[in-house]
């Protein structure tokens, strides 16, 4: 099976540059932020949680980067699985990484759409105070929703996400609004005593505001799984990556800021709905009911953006020949992936079973052992063999470096059992491979 190409459907180049910025948008503002602002506030113990804001804007900066150059030199659906598997030999040590990724994907894929919908579903109860039974319930159903709206072509879901996008900036922007016009600096700065003193705790407390940001700033790469629906890919592609990572970031900071000058920070970090809680405070009750409309908007969004792309993953690799015959599957007529939307679309709906701490903490240690360590010296690698693409990463390969630096520093300060996690994860993957390999006699026991 790994070494036969696998008769499929083509994928339409359907999507422009505007609606691949748009995916990757809803992608990055969920629910997430207006649910981990505390969380990121309770971790470092004040306000000076908005260094891990903006330490994380510029990981997302270098990470994105990485993948605008990868992106831009192979302009294919299916993301980091071909990137490792070009980088590292598809005859030699790439079938190993890039089966890690696919062994990663159909698990952290369900997840991410997973947090996603959890995320929408415990901040609807804003509106009514759901059991936990049926907040589930909610999640599951939002997974299913999202499946039926994604089984079409992509012209109309790129539509779809351009509207969406709208209605997102929007809500970010009436926040930033709200706030600069209640804005008090001594309640923004109201740092707490030793609140830059560099002990354990501080960086401790820095690692994991920076996972939490980096969680809120994900999503930039979507378009880089979808990148055989793009049109001029070469070029819009890194144009997505790196215009949505500038756009999110200068939303999120302004939206911080705004929300920590009017909401003091020991009451903002025991918050359930902080946005709704500013709100009210900032403009009334009906002000704080009509954003968190806009919220739910925006993070059912992010969940459907975020199975558009994982449900490419399973397909490409098919496709190569690397996964069953049956994901390869296209509609007939409107070309898009079925069985492997179906898949990652009923998988995410198991997956809300779990909270969304552990689902967001599970998502970064696992995608970055598995995924984004590799693919940081994957970059490096490929630009050492070959001429980059129509895109050449500026200050190469300082970027990449910084990344790495960057992914390593959320690993060392991570908990233990998550980090536990990834690691059982990525040693049960490379048994498997093992096992696969002696058996149809690939590397690294192909013989000669």
């Amino acid at each position: 099976m790994a070494n036969q190409a696998v008769q499929a459907g083509h994928l339409d180049r359907g999507m422009g540059l505007w609606g691949a910025i748009s995916t990757n948008l809803l992608n990055m503002v969920g629910v997430g932020p207006f649910l981990t602002i505390p969380l990121a506030i309770a971790a470092m113990g004040g306000p000076q949680a908005m260094l891990g804001w903006i330490l994380g804007a510029g990981l997302a900066l270098c990470d994105g980067l990485v993948w605008a150059e990868l992106g831009s030199r192979m302009p294919d659906s299916g993301g980091s699985y071909r990137y490792l598997l070009e980088a590292y030999g598809p005859n030699g040590a790439g079938r190993l990484f890039s089966f890690l990724f696919l062994w990663q994907a159909l698990l952290i894929g369900p997840i991410s759409i997973a947090s996603g919908a959890v995320g929408f579903a415990e901040y609807s109860s804003v509106f009514h105070p759901f059991t936990p039974v049926q907040m589930k319930l909610i999640a599951v159903a939002l997974c299913l929703v999202n499946l039926a709206v994604l089984y079409r072509s992509i012209q109309s879901i790129s539509t779809l996400s351009i509207i969406v996008m709208v209605a997102v900036v929007a809500t970010c922007g009436w926040i930033i609004v709200t706030g600069a016009t209640h804005f008090h600096p001594s309640i923004a700065f109201d740092l707490p005593p030793h609140a830059f003193q560099l002990s354990h705790g501080f960086w401790v407390g820095l690692g994991s505001a920076i996972l939490i940001a980096t969680y809120d700033y994900g999503g930039y790469n979507n378009v880089c799984l979808i990148g055989g629906e793009i049109k001029n890919p070469e070029r819009n592609v890194p144009r997505a990556v790196l215009l949505s990572i500038v756009i999110v970031a200068s939303l999120y900071l302004a939206m911080n800021l705004a929300i920590l000058g009017l909401l003091p920070w020991r009451e903002a970090m025991n918050s359930k709905a902080i946005v709704a809680d500013f709100m009210r405070l900032a403009l009334g009750p009906f002000a704080a009911k009509a954003v968190s409309v806009l919220i739910l908007i925006a993070s059912w969004g992010s969940a459907y953006a975020i199975l558009l792309g994982y449900s490419r993953i399973p397909y490409a690799a098919a496709v190569d020949g690397r996964f069953p015959k049956i994901f390869a599957r296209v509609h007939p007529t409107q070309h898009f992936p079925t069985v492997s939307l179906l898949y990652m679309g009923i998988a995410s709906a198991l997956m809300c079973v779990f909270s969304l701490a552990d689902l967001i903490s599970a998502l970064i240690i696992i995608q970055t052992l598995l995924q984004t360590i590799g693919q940081c010296i994957a970059v490096i690698l490929l630009r050492r063999s070959s001429p980059p693409g129509v895109f050449r990463m500026p200050f190469f390969p300082l970027p990449a470096l910084a990344a790495l630096a960057g992914w390593i520093f959320i690993i060392v300060t991570s908990e233990a059992k998550h980090v536990a996690a990834g690691l059982v994860l990525a040693t049960a993957g490379v048994g498997f491979y093992l096992i696969t390999a002696v058996k149809q006699r690939e590397w690294p026991f192909r013989q000669a």
